[in-house]
């Protein structure tokens, strides 16, 4: 959840600290800025003692080398030696200790490099008895560099062996396809899975390569700040500009995916409706060598940092970037594109009619992957608006009812979360938000209009957070909804603010830009005095998925904020629904108890669980395929779960339809949202509620096609 300070407000926090930063460093001033900043607006009081140096140490060196595979014992214990006096630096605005765990780093990668090209330069046996120990928490530091050295042996025999078997599962679908096929031997196996795994390593060391001294300074900085809560955080000026990408869902640029591999930065896909697209020449499988800036001289970005390389292609909207290309035919070629805004159309609100064979009822499904809002003012779209908008489509097509799809929506705009759950009811009470050592103050919705009174399931998983919650909190607590979801949702239940440095920071242009700094300053609580801190939403309707019986989410996080409860406030039931909330839910029981795809996705579930709490793996070739064969064969009872249900399908709107006739780019899209839907099991269930809730409760048991 994200709040916006206004400069005025940013500067005043600061601006009696740092009016001058006169022979200080950057680091200096960054560091004593941060820690002002949690001081002064963070929702905690915490002492900057000897415990918080101890928290900030554990996270910083687990940060460094959570596998144990980088760091010798003697490291540790050299380290150790700063365990109680990283508050005395950071209240001396001092990095010795970060300067320290730099050097040993950068010597340390250098001597893993070594090893690796050591170690795969020879077979391995496979015959014996060793296994590799999966669970970092079993093992220790090695005491010296053969044994360090050891590790890795294991490690990248691991990694070998894995290789080696999906080799093996290729070459036996091959033979099947092709019964005259030749199935290689296993010395020539073992020799190729070495080298593909000699190569993924020397990728993994060039990336390692390429981090400065600025990246691992990041790494301390935020270790310093999550020790506070894990949502705290310092965003160096790159990483600001690529939050604020995804919160807006736009940019400027040319609207292309990139990826890396081998040091050359490959073009993944092209965004629908994009300049590249529009364009025409770019395309996916595209290896850029080269980046101009209009007429400007060429810079070369073969073996360049992939963000670094974004950073150049991208650019405000009008201006020309020249792309020096190398094409699937190995031609190599000049693409002039201008530059201007994109949208990632897929961080949208999306909507579709949901119909059932033999029905005319129609049941209205809203997919909303995130709160976004432009949180920098550039007239971008509102979350809020755009379901509204939405909304209106559905009505139109006389929808008895509205679902609305939050599963793995992390959150966003608190302010959109109060306008769109007005847009359910008439006026009232949507959140509880309490500052450090304030009473809590309400966010209301004060709109009488309401857009939608029919009845609405608000679908949840374990990775709905943040303002997500809230949504599924507020209409759960009204009764306007009924909430389904697969257990308790992620459980943050915190506001975090963004604070600019620069603009706090008069003058000192030599040592901008210092980034930003995002801070928790607020809790927020449900209408009915509970929070969703930890907890999460418990769904009114619960069902099974992968994710069921393990633990994850917010209480999975270190230094987590707690879990309290506030008085409630006055707020009005909805009363017009004609059936009992509570009896609905028990037909759901009754429905999906039955039902193969919920029963296998709960088997499943204990599956996961089984192989996630796996502690160690064998390295004997024999037994570790036999292993692998039984779990393949597990495996196979699951992975044909999702498959379209009979009777069951998901339209376009009209107005969409218009849209994406006039763009084909969008054609593809669309099919794969639509077909998605109609796999969903989890959908499915929701439109059978949605007609309960309407008294339209003649629904079939879905069977796949």
């Amino acid at each position: 959840m994200v709040y916006r300070y206004t400069a005025f407000a940013i500067i005043f926090l600061f601006a009696t600290s740092y009016r001058s930063a006169e022979k200080q460093s950057r680091d200096e001033v960054l560091l004593k800025m941060m820690m002002d900043g949690i001081g002064t607006h963070h929702y905690l009081v915490k002492d900057v003692n000897d415990e918080f140096s101890r928290d900030v140490f554990e996270l910083y060196i687990k940060r460094l080398d959570g596998n144990k595979r980088l760091f010798l014992q003697s490291d540790i214990d050299q380290f150790d030696t700063w365990k109680e006096k990283i508050d005395d630096e950071i209240r001396s605005s001092s990095f010795t200790f970060f300067t320290l765990t730099e050097s040993v780093w950068n010597e340390r990668m250098k001597e893993t490099a070594s090893f690796i090209e050591d170690i795969l330069a020879q077979p391995f046996d496979f015959s014996g008895n060793e296994e590799i120990v999966l669970d970092p928490d079993m093992r220790e530091f090695a005491k010296t560099t053969e044994e360090r050295k050891e590790m890795w042996r294991i490690s990248l025999k691991h990694q070998t062996l894995s290789r080696i078997w999906e080799t093996m599962k290729e070459e036996e679908a091959a033979k099947e396809n092709k019964p005259d096929a030749e199935i290689k031997e296993f010395a020539i196996l073992e020799s190729e899975a070495r080298e593909r795994v000699l190569k993924n390593n020397r990728s993994w060391l060039d990336r390692m390569e390429m981090l400065e001294t600025d990246d691992l300074r990041s790494t301390f900085l935020n270790s310093v700040a999550n020790a506070i809560d894990p949502h705290t955080a310092y965003f160096p000026p790159e990483d600001k500009e690529d939050f604020d990408i995804g919160m807006s869902g736009q940019l400027e640029g040319i609207g292309a995916t990139l990826t890396q591999r081998d040091g050359y930065t490959k073009v993944e896909r092209i965004v629908p409706g994009s300049p590249s697209a529009r364009q025409g020449e770019l395309e996916g499988g595209d290896v850029i060598l080269k980046v101009a800036q209009g007429n400007e001289e060429a810079v070369d970005i073969v073996d360049m940092r992939l963000d670094k390389a974004v950073r150049l292609i991208r650019g405000p909207k009008g201006t020309v970037v020249r792309l020096t290309v190398k094409k699937g035919d190995a031609s190599v070629k000049l693409i002039s594109i201008i530059r201007d805004v994109v949208v990632l159309s897929e961080t949208y609100a999306k909507s579709s009619i949901l119909k059932i064979e033999g029905s005319e009822a129609n049941v209205g499904y809203i997919r909303l992957p995130k709160f976004y809002a432009d949180f920098n003012g550039k007239e971008g779209r509102s979350c809020a608006k755009d379901v509204e908008q939405e909304i209106v489509k559905l009505r139109k097509q006389n929808v008895s009812g509205i679902i609305l799809d939050l599963r793995n929506n992390g959150g966003g705009s608190l302010q959109d979360v109060v306008d769109m759950t007005g847009l359910f009811i008439e006026t009232g009470p949507i959140v509880q938000v309490k500052s450090r050592g304030g009473s809590p103050y309400v966010l209301a919705d004060r709109n009488p209009a309401l857009q939608f009174d029919g009845p609405v399931v608000v679908l949840v998983n374990a990775f709905s957070a943040s303002a997500s919650e809230i949504m599924a909190a507020a209409m759960q607590d009204y009764g306007r909804a009924i909430v389904i979801g697969t257990g308790p949702t992620f459980g943050k239940g915190t506001v975090q603010r963004f604070f600019d440095l620069d603009q706090a920071l008069e003058g000192n242009q030599d040592i901008k830009p210092l980034g930003s700094i995002k801070l928790t300053t607020q809790k927020f609580y449900r209408i009915n005095g509970g929070t969703t801190q930890l907890n999460g939403v418990i769904p009114d309707i619960v069902l099974p998925d992968v994710y069921s019986q393990i633990e994850i989410g917010e209480r999975e996080n270190e230094f987590p904020m707690v879990c309290d409860m506030i008085d409630p406030v006055t707020f009005g039931k909805w009363d017009k629904y004609q059936v009992a909330l509570s009896d609905i839910g028990k037909s759901s029981v009754s429905r999906t108890g039955g039902n193969e795809f919920f029963r296998k996705m709960a088997e499943n579930s204990a599956r996961w669980k089984e192989n996630r709490d796996r502690k160690t793996v064998t390295l004997n070739y024999e037994a570790f395929v036999a292993e692998s064969r039984v779990d393949e064969e597990e495996a196979k009872r699951y992975e044909d779960l999702s498959k379209a249900i009979a009777g069951f399908s998901s339209i376009t709107l009209p107005e969409d339809s218009v849209k994406i006739v006039a763009d084909s780019s969008l054609i593809a899209l669309n099919e794969d949202f639509h077909d998605s839907n109609e796999k969903d099991s989890y959908l499915w269930e929701a439109m059978q509620v949605i007609r309960e809730m309407a008294g339209k409760p003649e629904a079939v048991a879905g069977k796949e096609k």
